[in-house]
């Protein structure tokens, strides 16, 4: 039986950090949804392709050689895993990720890999449309201030410019925009485990999460 587990919740509940770990303890494949569709915003951005331009954005897609390397993003060959978490791209992939024809076609790819791996899903709509089935789900949440405080850490670590304020701003538009469009909302899994990552360290949520699991597995 392959083992499945799908991570959800709102930009910057900490849904990739953690899924990252519990990959590494349990030996599965992780991969991260989110960053596919920062993949596809970077590239629609460096060829000026605007959200309402469906069609050149499904070819832009279709032609895009995506696969993951560890941790890392692979697109067309090259490494492009540093870029995709600027604030540009932050402020622009919701609008992108909005787009129906888009998502259907990442949902095919990404629903492939599970079929032939034990992975860990993390994004927006694992639970709720791309793993419906999946073995084990999870809801990761934050206060909007706690995640843009991560996300603004970050981005320092990295050496970039970037202002607070802004972070924030961006983050609230993120979740109205991901909870309110019409393909796909973000929203909880009826069947799905609800944990509030804001008073919480990376290694509680990960033995949170890892206690379940490991509790199910041993029951089957």
């Amino acid at each position: 039986m392959r083992i499945s587990i799908a991570i959800d919740g709102p930009a910057g509940a900490g849904k990739s950090t953690i899924a990252k770990k519990i990959a590494k303890e349990l030996g599965i494949m992780y991969i991260n949804t989110g960053l596919m569709y920062r993949a596809v915003t970077l590239k629609a951005i460096e060829e000026n392709i605007s959200p309402d331009n469906i069609e050149a954005l499904s070819m832009l897609v279709d032609r895009m050689d995506m696969y993951f390397e560890n941790d890392d993003l692979i697109v067309d060959g090259q490494n492009i895993t540093s870029k995709l978490t600027t604030a540009e791209v932050s402020k622009h992939v919701a609008s992108y990720a909005s787009i129906a024809e888009l998502r259907e076609r990442l949902v095919v790819l990404q629903r492939n890999l599970a079929s032939k791996f034990d992975i860990i899903m993390d994004g927006r709509d694992i639970g709720t449309v791309v793993l419906k089935n999946a073995a084990f789900k999870f809801y990761l949440t934050a206060t909007p201030e706690e995640r843009a405080n991560r996300r603004y850490k970050e981005l320092l670590s990295k050496s970039a410019v970037c202002s607070y304020e802004e972070i924030l701003k961006d983050i609230i538009d993120r979740d109205y925009i991901d909870m309110n469009r019409s393909v796909n909302p973000l929203t909880k899994a009826e069947d799905a485990i609800e944990i509030d990552t804001t008073s919480l360290s990376i290694d509680e949520i990960v033995k949170t999460i890892l206690d379940y699991i490991k509790k199910d597995l041993n029951n089957l």
